[in-house]
């Protein structure tokens, strides 16, 4: 019952925050997903979170209700244990109860909140469009996004992933889904540029300050430049 009571704070945390994004997107832009790039993204994660159809609905209209409360969006960077940079994206309605709340988890955990700019220059900003691997073979799918006007793809187990300008996501998206279908998922991220290995307690310290930050009620999205290797991940397992 613990265990079950756990899952479904987490799930209902999610859902807050995909509700939040959602009508956060629909308010700074357009209420139609395929005019703005950053809802239709929003509702491809909700939808992938299995977040009601009625309850996005529901964040859509929201948008355009006098009463909503407005929020900021606020990024925060630190460093976490093992001088791991840390990009720390949120939507608030107190800046300062959230900003001390993300500097609350960072010391508790060995890190520090730096000033803005003190670690996004070690990221690249991108927006991201990916795939499931089974719907063309990597030439075919690396060809066509780069002639769409990809900056880089990035190949994994079982995905495709393109990167474009932050600004070009909304054409780059709609030339892609001509070719290959509606995506997996996609978004705005922070992908760092180089990754520095962690091991031993560094680790695990580390693992906390992000499940932490993670779990925020504020914090939408949480990036880092660590790697691990599988022994050390399967550790903390």
């Amino acid at each position: 019952m613990y265990r079950k009571g756990a899952q479904d704070k987490k799930r209902a945390g999610l859902f807050s925050k995909l509700s939040k994004e959602i009508t956060v997107a629909a308010k700074l832009g357009s209420p139609d997903p395929d005019q703005n790039s950053r809802l239709r993204s929003a509702i491809q994660l909700a939808k992938a979170s299995s977040f009601p159809k009625e309850n996005i609905d529901r964040a859509i209209k929201k948008s355009s209700e006098k009463e909503t409360v407005n929020y900021d969006q606020m990024r925060y960077e630190g460093f976490g244990p093992g001088g791991i940079s840390i990009i720390v994206e949120a939507l608030t309605d107190n800046r300062n109860r959230t900003a001390s709340n993300v500097r609350s988890i960072f010391q508790k955990f060995g890190g520090t909140l730096g000033e803005t700019g003190s670690v996004s220059h070690s990221f690249n900003h991108y927006g991201f469009v990916r795939y499931k691997k089974e719907i063309s073979d990597e030439d075919d799918f690396f060809n066509s996004a780069i002639e769409m006007g990809a900056d880089d793809c990035f190949f994994e187990d079982d995905n495709y992933e393109s990167v474009c300008s932050p600004n070009s996501l909304s054409i780059f998206y709609t030339e892609l889904e001509k070719k290959f279908g509606e995506p997996e998922a996609s978004g705005f991220q922070w992908k760092p540029i180089n990754l520095i290995n962690i091991e031993g307690d560094k680790l695990k310290s580390l693992f906390n300050l992000l499940e932490e930050l993670e779990n925020n009620e504020d914090v939408q999205h949480v990036f880092s430049n660590f790697e691990a290797s599988e022994e050390e991940l399967g550790k903390l397992l």
